[in-house]
């Protein structure tokens, strides 16, 4: 095992290869609060890449109700509960076991391996609940304090220290080294599913026909053009961002995704106790308890929420969150002036202009005595 640093747990852990960062991460930021799980980015997903034989059960995206949603069927209560208790020394410090530090003897990552009908279930619990109210609980009189739910879009995080990386005893699963995606070399693979064991996020899926791992490949034809995932475009409730996130030591903060993750601290990673430093980060849902959020996202999240209660004063942000699904190219800087938001490539050239505040037109009110020159009937007006 080697030390590597994993900075969203604030210390070195052991990890089975040394770091090796790429030139720049791939990452995507969901705002939790936008989405109406209406479906979309998961069949524009299915539609594109797992229309195949064998594929019938697989969702790369998918789009669960928490807190009883999971796809495979509980994914993570069953590896948290594997883990035990996990401990956070302040908002710093993570004091608890990764998956990898709790690995039992001859193995790399603490894992287990879902039943093949844990996947047939990808709406469990959808639009469900937690908590009831009673005859006399309505909105006007009190909070539904007890009532909640909200929406979790999972793809594969693209880890910076991947449990089925570290797993895969053929080394059939690596990083690119341009842009961080992580990718199953389906020639190497003989089908042994240790990255299905090994992933927490368990979205390393098998097929059935073809003997062989499949996985997110993060839309990477298109990355390569300068294009978002088909997830990001589909999303029509413009709650995605596909970019690139510099390291912890290179934050630029006209960077979207630096100042997002880095600068502000208003997105936060998925489990980040479990070890594997996601590049998927999520700005958490306002209106879900604190002690539930802080176990799925960690430290950091009354800071988050109470920065997105407040966006509507800070232009900067505001305008960032504005810029979500705005246009299908990916931009890499951004900047904020005179009530508009600009978003610019690579070249500095401008890609795409939201105005912080839509202009109301109010027009003046004429009534119609004619039409294409005939006389308008059957109309009473008082003059």
């Amino acid at each position: 095992m080697a030390k590597v640093r994993n900075w969203q747990l604030g210390r070195d852990m052991e990890y089975p290869y040394v770091a090796d960062r790429p030139a720049k991460q791939f990452t995507m930021i969901m705002d939790t609060n936008k989405c109406i799980a209406c479906q979309s980015c998961t069949i524009a997903c299915k539609s594109t890449w797992t229309w195949g034989k064998g594929q019938e059960f697989m969702l790369w995206n998918n789009i669960e109700t928490k807190p009883y949603g999971f796809y495979p069927t509980g994914w993570d209560v069953n590896v948290l509960e594997l883990l035990g208790e996990q401990e956070w020394d302040g908002d710093d410090v993570y004091t608890g076991q990764t998956v990898f530090e709790a690995a039992p003897a001859g193995e790399r990552v603490l894992g287990w391996a879902p039943a093949e009908e844990d996947w047939s279930h990808p709406n469990i619990g959808e639009d469900e609940p937690t908590g009831s109210a009673d005859e006399t609980t309505y909105i006007p009189d009190k909070p539904h304090s007890l009532m909640w739910m909200y929406y979790l879009q999972r793809i594969c995080n693209h880890c910076t220290y991947p449990a089925c990386v570290a797993a895969c005893p053929r080394e059939a699963i690596y990083k690119r080294p341009e842009d961080g995606i992580v990718l199953v070399d389906q020639t190497r693979c003989r089908g042994y599913q240790e990255c299905l064991t090994a992933c927490p996020y368990k979205k390393t899926m098998f097929n059935l026909e073809t003997r062989v791992s499949e996985k997110c490949i993060g839309c990477y034809p298109k990355l390569e053009q300068g294009l978002q995932t088909q997830c990001t475009t589909a999303c029509i409730g413009r709650l995605r961002l596909t970019n690139y996130l510099s390291a912890p030591d290179e934050v630029d903060p006209r960077k979207p995704a630096d100042f997002l993750v880095h600068v502000r601290m208003i997105a936060l990673p998925l489990y980040p106790q479990l070890g594997l430093e996601p590049n998927v980060y999520y700005i958490p849902p306002v209106h879900v308890p604190t002690k539930y959020l802080t176990q799925m996202f960690g430290p950091g999240v009354e800071r988050a929420v109470e920065m997105y209660r407040n966006a509507k004063d800070d232009p900067e942000l505001l305008g960032l969150l504005m810029l979500f699904g705005s246009t299908e190219r990916i931009w890499h800087t951004w900047d904020v002036s005179d009530g508009v938001a600009r978003a610019y490539d690579e070249d500095g050239e401008e890609v795409v202009a939201v105005p912080l505040r839509e202009p109301t037109f109010t027009r003046p009110f004429e009534f119609a005595t004619e039409v294409a020159g005939e006389p308008v009937t059957g109309f009473r007006h008082n003059t």
